[in-house]
């Protein structure tokens, strides 16, 4: 008896190709993207108190607190209760030195006070909302070697308001 044969092909392996073409330009794209976003979120931030919707109670405690009101005419600064400055534009600019003068003369007359409140007109570009932060926060102060500059805390608790 003759055995028949069966002509079944046998495979041997197939091989297969995997295209990773499209996941490496994903990657390319996506990591530098995920760096740089991730860098720029810890240099934004900036520890603010907003006023809340419902007044606190009263203190009977010293009510000092330094207002920076920008207005479209210049900056007035006030205790809380009456202006203490004036400060008119310089040339169509904020005179953010003389600001910085003011803020260094009233923390040397109120060294135990760091709030301050800076109230912004409704069309007050942004860009001068963070330059007066700056200014109401800290002072930059030389230190005699080469282009080296020490921060000086002013008014640290800085709350953002809309001016009256």
């Amino acid at each position: 008896m003759a055995r028949k044969r069966h002509h079944y092909k046998r495979r041997v392996g197939a091989t297969y190709e995997i295209d990773v073409t499209t996941f490496l330009n994903l990657m390319v794209v996506l990591i530098p993207f995920l760096l740089i976003t991730a860098v720029f979120s810890r240099l934004t931030i900036v520890e603010l108190n907003l006023p809340s919707a419902a007044g606190g109670p009263a203190s009977n405690e010293d009510s000092f607190r330094v207002e920076v009101i920008v207005r479209e005419e210049g900056m007035e600064i006030s205790n809380g209760s009456a202006t203490i400055a004036s400060i008119p534009k310089k040339d169509e600019e904020y005179d953010l030195e003389s600001l910085s003068e003011l803020m260094v003369d009233l923390k040397r007359e109120y060294p135990e006070h760091d709030a301050a409140s800076v109230l912004m007109e409704p069309l007050i570009p942004y860009d001068h909302l963070i330059q007066v932060m700056d200014i109401v926060r800290a002072i930059e102060v030389p230190t005699g070697v080469e282009e080296e500059v020490e921060l000086y805390a002013l008014f640290s608790e800085i709350s953002v308001g809309e001016a009256p």
